[in-house]
């Protein structure tokens, strides 16, 4: 195994055969962090924006953070509910792109489909970049201004985490996601009981701060005020980001999947609700408030502006609760930096699924579609992670300028495929005659009614109220995806199109087969070319040398008569000193004067054991076989020749994948090998 290939091993672990995926099915304790974490953690960014948002209008309007609290977990419920009707009706992880397509026809499917891919972008940037801003809070050396950096080199080793496969990530994934659910239900509880049975006065650093509003919602009243708690609560159903990877993953449960993946989406929705509600809470009774540092409303104390950074809501609320005790305030921070960073790993599961069913669907290149050898969709996290990495260092981490981008996606696939679950109900509901299979099916109409009703206004909320804020350039993203993707099905339907046989004509044989050999001397590599042209027993024979040098080209003539090849030697003049053009002008000469042939070109190369050595050799054969290529009628053939350096690749492939080799040398499969061994 050479530095290369055991780094890799290091890096992402042995390989896994295709009959070990069992293995990697998840349980719903693990299951639960590796699908919901973007959701329970985006209890940890949600109350930021709702409190940012609100602070707009100043201090009157921080007033209505717990009631949009509230409002976004009843939209969470019934998206939740909805979603539960989704995973058992369709189990085999198409999600809203399968509902869609199924029930309201392809292009519906690709608007969905579409809309989660730069979701997925999103959430990756959006949790990651998150993460940095809470750790500014106890970790200084995150200076201003190299965020994005700190943000992209996260995503790189979820990246990697991922790249092992997502049984094994998960268990990475699952305590410190547990730990973040502890601690902040702990800090919640805490927090209130010092309220309410104690009767401490809890006050945030901020309680004492005022707020100076943005002059253009200074009055807060009428549309104004509308606008504002509209924008407010849009960018709080943030927190639903994340519910539909669940209806995505049911494959990777354990069984029965539907119902561990059912069981597993009440359990996010039980507690996000809990966690967010709780926090907003809090936040209300303890004063908590903030201000976007780089927008027109901004903090005073005694009239006098203040200056630094202040901290997030989740590092304000943990440093009032738990005081002077120190380990708890850094527990929960810490937590919620891992909690935020992992969260990304919902999309790192949710995109590289889609994508695979999109590449099998032909909308998408096909390379996405298959499993690395971790069996996980290795071309898939690769992509996804290159993609978020350019969208942090472009915004730099700004989670305020990121979030503007976001939720749009999400709520059209919710808004998309709920109107497809409302079809796929009424559609089976006309040929169901079980009175008791029929009264579940329309129990799921209502409720998918319900949840269609509910992420309808919210969409609209959405596009009305952050369009303007940056959310046009989501849904230009959304478009180009969805035509690109209509582009690569075009492409490959052409294709088949294209190579499809039409009768027996593509089968019928050439009138004669016409082969040159091209020559640059007279050795071992165009002997072996000669032998095996003159073995395939062509209907001619001819070999041809391009005259750059006379004396070279004498020389080569000499040597060939002395060799006595039965094979006649034709020298193409070449007044201006090159080799490819007058050789491909003479090769498609001949086949223009034999249309109804096939002319075969063997050319000689060197097979090279150093990488370097393959700069040295072959370049003109290279530049030969590429412009031949794109000639019909004409084949080429390489006629290998293995250099005594050829060995140290021979060596290294033995070292890396010694039963690969094997197969190679014996030319028998896996499997012939695996019988002549039993045999013997």
């Amino acid at each position: 195994m050479n530095l290369t290939e055991a780094s890799k091993r290091i890096l992402i672990g042995r390989k896994l055969a295709s009959h070990q995926l069992g293995e990697t099915l998840l349980p719903k304790r693990i299951a639960l962090p590796v699908f919901a974490s973007d959701a329970l953690s985006s209890v940890a960014y949600a109350p930021d924006e709702i409190l940012l948002t609100l602070s707009l209008a100043g201090m009157s309007a921080f007033a209505f953070s717990w009631k949009i609290g509230l409002l976004v977990a009843a939209v969470m419920i019934v998206v939740v509910a909805s979603y539960r009707q989704t995973v058992h009706a369709y189990p085999s992880g198409g999600g809203d792109y399968e509902v869609a397509t199924v029930n309201l026809g392809p292009n519906a499917g690709l608007t969905v489909a579409s809309a989660l891919l730069v979701d997925y972008v999103l959430t990756v940037a959006v949790s990651v970049s998150s993460g940095i801003q809470n750790a500014k809070a106890f970790l200084p050396f995150i200076t201003p201004g190299r965020e994005g950096l700190w943000a992209a080199g996260m995503i790189l080793v979820l990246m990697a985490m991922n790249l092992r496969g997502v049984r094994e990530s998960g268990g990475v994934f699952a305590v410190p996601t547990y730990a973040f659910m502890i601690g902040v239900i702990v800090m919640v509880a805490w927090g209130l009981f010092q309220i309410f049975v104690l009767g401490s006065h809890l006050q945030t650093e901020t309680s004492s701060y005022q707020v100076v509003p943005d002059p253009s919602y200074a009055s807060f009243a009428g549309f104004a005020a509308i606008a504002l708690l509209a924008r407010t609560f849009s960018s709080g159903c943030a927190a639903l980001t994340g519910v539909e990877a669940i209806s995505n993953g049911v494959p990777a449960f354990k069984k029965p999947k539907s119902k561990n993946a059912a069981t597993t989406l009440a359990l996010l929705a039980t507690i996000a609700v809990t966690m967010l509600t709780g926090i907003l809470v809090l936040a209300n009774l303890t004063g908590t408030k903030l201000v976007d540092p780089h927008g027109a409303a901004y903090f005073t104390k005694d009239g006098v502006p203040v200056q630094g950074d202040i901290p997030t809501v989740m590092g304000q609320l943990a440093s009032t609760v738990f005081g002077g005790f120190r380990p708890g305030f850094y527990f929960v921070m810490a937590c919620t930096l891992v909690i935020l960073v992992l969260a990304a790993n919902t999309a790192f599961n949710g995109f590289p699924v889609l994508g695979s069913i999109l590449a099998k669907d032909g909308y998408l290149p096909r390379q996405l579609y298959t499993r690395g050898d971790r069996l996980a969709y290795s071309n898939g996290i690769v992509a996804l992670a290159l993609v978020a990495v350019s969208l942090v260092l472009l915004y730099n981490a700004s989670v305020t300028a990121l979030i503007q981008l976001y939720v749009v996606g999400v709520f059209v696939s919710f808004t998309v495929s709920q109107i497809g679950m409302t079809r796929h109900w009424t559609r089976h509901l006309r040929t169901e005659t079980d009175p008791a299979i029929r009264r579940q099916m329309m129990r799921s109409r209502v409720i998918n009614t319900i949840g269609l009703t509910f992420t309808g206004v919210v969409l609209v909320i959405v596009l009305v109220s952050k369009f303007t804020h940056g959310a046009y350039l989501a849904i230009i993203a959304m478009v180009s995806v969805f035509f690109v993707m209509k582009a690569v099905k075009g492409h490959y339907a052409n294709v088949a199109r294209e190579v499809e046989l039409e009768g027996t004509a593509d089968s019928a044989l050439p009138s004669r087969v016409r082969a040159l050999i091209l020559v640059s001397d007279v050795n071992k590599p165009t002997a072996r070319a000669v032998a095996f042209a003159r073995a395939m027993r062509p209907t001619t024979l001819e070999a041809v040398i391009v005259s750059v040098d006379p004396a070279e080209v004498q020389r080569v003539i000499t040597e060939w008569e002395a060799q006595d090849y039965p094979v006649p030697l034709k020298v193409l003049a070449s007044p201006f000193r090159e080799v490819t053009n007058p050789f491909v002008n003479y090769v498609k000469s001949v086949r223009s004067a034999n249309p109804r042939d096939v002319v075969c070109v063997f050319v000689p190369e060197y097979v090279v054991g150093h990488w370097w050595e393959q700069i040295l050799h072959n370049q003109t054969a290279l530049v030969v076989r590429t412009r031949l290529h794109f000639t019909p009628g004409i084949m080429v053939i390489s006629v290998p020749y293995q250099l005594h350096s050829s060995q140290a690749a021979v060596d290294r492939l033995q070292r890396e994948d010694p039963l690969a080799w094997r197969r190679i040398g014996t030319g028998l499969s896996q499997t012939e090998m695996d019988h002549a061994e039993k045999g013997s």
